[in-house]
């Protein structure tokens, strides 16, 4: 299997080096090649934005012993979209694509509403978009010191059962939350059993601190911690996260409400 690896926090980022090293250590998954190619620098709630108007520079870059990629100075989606289209068909051969795109491992969770913010989602996304399967990978963080290796540890295992039956579908993208796995907790290396759920809909609780500038103009510094939601319902991805459950979403780009075609067909034919 060869994997197009990316994320949101930038190339040199812990989480995707750890994830990295996790998935080539992971011997089940069967990997022969990794491509990383991910954003030169931090892109973290950048959504699914794209380059337009400006050109995609890339540059070879060793982000560590192990891992080594193509740096693209745009967005999340711009790599995926970039990596599709030239820079595998230029390493592996015109007409060539990796076998399953995976987007993180993010530093902080993507969960709930939280995924139409998210440039690691939105890089998975974008790669379901093009019909390559693809895995968003995200981990939990709090006020400890995070411990990458054993959250990628927890990512590489979950995504070995996922596709242990088989690849998923070409358009298909998943959405997987790591609880959270602090050097100063040793139950984070306790066995986390994943559990399939829906996204949670219900919407952040934000906070801005109002500050002056020495002109006495007005602005606003959000402090919310980006995970205290307005609810979290039960068996949903936030609810079980929270309870160190593994959460894994199948997540869809068709944002069609389905159900609501009837009622307004009927108000245009009027």
């Amino acid at each position: 299997m060869r994997v197009l690896l990316t994320n949101d926090d930038g190339i040199r980022a812990p989480g995707i080096i750890a994830l990295h090293d996790a998935l080539l250590g992971e011997e089940r998954l069967g990997i022969e090649e990794i491509l990383v190619v991910a954003p030169l620098t931090v892109q973290s709630a950048t959504s699914h934005g794209i380059t337009f108007h400006e050109p995609l520079m890339t540059k070879a870059v060793r982000a560590s012993e192990n891992m080594s990629g193509i740096a693209v100075d745009g967005r999340p989606a711009d790599c995926t979209k970039l990596a599709l289209t030239n820079l595998w068909p230029e390493r592996f051969g015109d007409g060539s694509r990796p076998d399953l795109v995976i987007s993180g491992m993010n530093m902080g969770a993507n969960a709930g509403i939280n995924v139409i913010y998210s440039g690691t989602v939105a890089a998975a996304i974008e790669a379901a978009f093009l019909g390559v399967p693809s895995i968003a990978v995200s981990m939990h963080l709090h006020r400890g010191t995070p411990d990458y290796r054993v959250g990628a540890t927890h990512a590489a295992r979950t995504i070995e059962s996922l596709i242990r039956g088989g690849l998923p579908d070409a358009h298909t993208c998943l959405n997987i939350n790591i609880p959270r796995c602090e050097t100063e907790d040793p139950s984070h290396a306790d066995p986390i059993a994943p559990e399939v759920c829906p996204m949670n809909a219900h919407g952040l609780v934000d906070r801005y601190e109002r500050r002056e500038s020495p002109a006495g103009e007005a602005y606003y510094w959000p402090n919310g911690d980006g995970m205290e939601f307005r609810g979290a319902d039960e068996g949903t991805d936030v609810e079980r996260l929270f309870e160190r459950a593994i959460t894994v979403t199948p997540l869809s780009y068709d944002l069609t409400d389905r159900s609501a075609l009837g009622h307004w067909r009927s108000r245009v034919a009027d």
